[in-house]
């Protein structure tokens, strides 16, 4: 038979492993979202076109990109193996990141409608279209971490 201690260790390493995966996972999505919104960027150069429309969309996804990429790098710099106590916090913190991804969808969608409604305004509904992507797929993101989580705590 195994010891508590040794069970505690394979359950710790189980849980640093799920994580990194989830790192890894939002450190693709970050890398995506640059390098679309990057490609959106020089497309629209390289042809000679304006879109407000295309810019607000693109200005979203890569900013979002990049503040992911940072929490990617500040996530790896912090990862070590957790206790229960340590399990419970990241717990507790995807729930609220969960929800702050619905609200970010919510922020995405007024922005939208609100540009549309009130002047029509390209800029301010790509700018809200590109909220309403990077809050959904951050949701899927945080929603199925959280979901492997639940295993563990």
């Amino acid at each position: 038979m195994r010891s508590d201690a040794k069970i505690g260790d394979m359950w710790a390493d189980t849980l640093l492993d799920a994580e990194k995966g989830h790192l890894l996972r939002l450190a693709i999505w970050a890398a995506a979202s640059l390098l679309a919104g990057t490609a959106i960027f020089a497309l629209l150069a390289v042809r000679r076109l304006r879109s407000p429309l295309l810019v607000g969309f693109a200005v979203q996804t890569v900013a979002w990109g990049a503040i992911d990429l940072l929490l990617v790098l500040a996530g790896l710099h912090g990862l070590t193996p957790r206790d229960l106590a340590a399990a419970t916090r990241l717990d507790r913190f995807l729930w609220l990141n969960t929800g702050l991804d619905v609200g970010f969808v919510g922020v995405g969608l007024t922005l939208a409608v609100t540009g549309w409604l009130f002047g029509r305004r390209p800029a301010a509904i790509g700018a809200g279209l590109g909220i309403i992507v990077q809050g959904a797929a951050l949701f899927v993101l945080d929603a199925r971490f959280t979901s492997i989580l639940n295993g563990f705590v």
